[in-house]
């Protein structure tokens, strides 16, 4: 690799690492925050929270390479420009091709980490994800055993205790069920025990009192109760996660079940073919993503109000080509024969790269045409 490509392949990956983690903070805060609020709310430590962290980065990472792809490419490219050093090289006889290699070079490298990230280390983070989501929505602990707070385990249910005894007694228990058509039950009780079984746990309640709400006609009845057993084991359940989908599997091994994963997860082969080739399409594009930044930023002509004009116009073809993604991905979702087409945003990026390099290398094809017109 000659001098000049390894000084711009190391401004280009140094950029990158940069705003890779600019925008990985960004988004990682945003969803810190709800993240922090629902799991510590439920009566999570924070050891659960950096686990949940922890697990939800590599897509989060996957989300942003392609982004930070093309900002240190613009950057980088635009940077060079400013400082005559792309000039200084093409007066010595280089050319576009020649320019855009090390670029070409930085998007290979970006993609092999795509490709593990989307086909490896993403799949298996978010099934361990909803793998570790199922345990905690069926953890009775941390669902009903917060003393003090009152705790909302689905719609319409609150239940409240005020003290938790060292021995897992329930002491002044709070307990509103709203789930029904007709009316709304209050449970009240001075002690109260939760029993596990193999596939049930029950809340046994002693030395209580049973409010219980007729809507039509607002006709309250009352019962007081020695001890009385209300089954909470839907409660627990209703969060609860399959951990079998498409997106937790590995490429691997989707290719080497192809034949039966349909019926194993309830899904249309025509999903499982967008699945398996996004995977593949979309770290294709971050070097479509690099050479759109290049090669855009390097045909447009000199002005005093800088390049902003040209990083609109690269921006905007990336949109454009990103946005085209969801529309495909319905075609083959509805019709997995037509796969291919996924792969269509990289290579019209492609081309129009390549259109650019070309017009970049014969800049005297613009002046010829407008000589001709105004000969004509």
């Amino acid at each position: 690799m000659a001098k000049f490509d390894r000084y711009m392949l190391s401004q280009l990956l140094v950029l990158f690492g940069f705003f890779a983690l600019v925008l990985v903070a960004i988004f990682w805060i945003n969803r810190a925050v709800v993240l922090f609020d629902r799991l510590i709310g439920d009566g999570q430590t924070a050891l659960v929270f950096l686990e949940f962290t922890a697990l939800g980065l590599p897509k989060l990472v996957e989300t942003v390479l392609p982004i930070a792809t093309f900002a240190a490419s613009v950057y980088v490219t635009n940077r060079m420009t400013t400082d005559s050093e792309l000039t200084v090289l093409q007066a010595t006889g280089s050319g576009p091709w020649r320019l855009a290699r090390p670029v070409a070079v930085f998007g290979a490298f970006v993609m092999l980490g795509m490709v593990t990230l989307s086909n490896v280390l993403v799949p298996m983070a978010q099934a361990q994800l909803k793998e570790r989501e199922q345990e905690i929505a069926q953890n009775v602990t941390a669902r009903l055993l917060t003393e003090g707070t009152f705790l909302h385990p689905t719609k319409q249910v609150t239940f409240y205790t005020r003290e938790i005894g060292a021995d897992g007694v329930l002491r002044d228990v709070f307990l509103s069920d709203r789930r029904g058509a007709d009316q709304d039950t209050i449970y009240t009780a001075a002690e109260a025990y939760l029993v596990r079984s193999e596939d049930a746990t029950t809340l046994i309640m002693v030395d209580g009192l049973a409010q219980r709400l007729e809507r039509e006609g607002l006709r309250l009845t009352t019962a007081k109760f020695a001890d009385f057993s209300f089954d909470i084991s839907t409660l627990l359940r209703s969060d609860s996660v399959a951990t079998l989908k498409i997106s937790n599997m590995t490429t691997w091994a989707m290719l080497t079940d192809w034949d039966n994963i349909a019926p194993r997860i309830d899904a249309t082969k025509g999903r499982i073919a967008v699945e398996l080739h996004s995977r593949l399409a979309q770290p294709l594009f971050c070097v479509i993503a690099a050479l759109i930044g290049f090669s855009t930023l390097l045909i447009g002509g000199f002005s005093r109000f800088g390049v902003w004009r040209e990083i609109v116009i690269a921006f905007g073809l990336l949109l454009l080509l990103d946005g085209t993604r969801g529309t495909l991905s319905a075609q083959v979702s509805a019709k997995a024969d037509l796969w291919p087409i996924l792969y269509l945003p990289s290579l019209i990026g492609a081309v129009i790269a390549t259109l650019m390099l070309l017009h970049a290398a014969h800049p005297s094809w613009r002046a010829r045409l407008r000589r001709r017109r105004s000969a004509a």
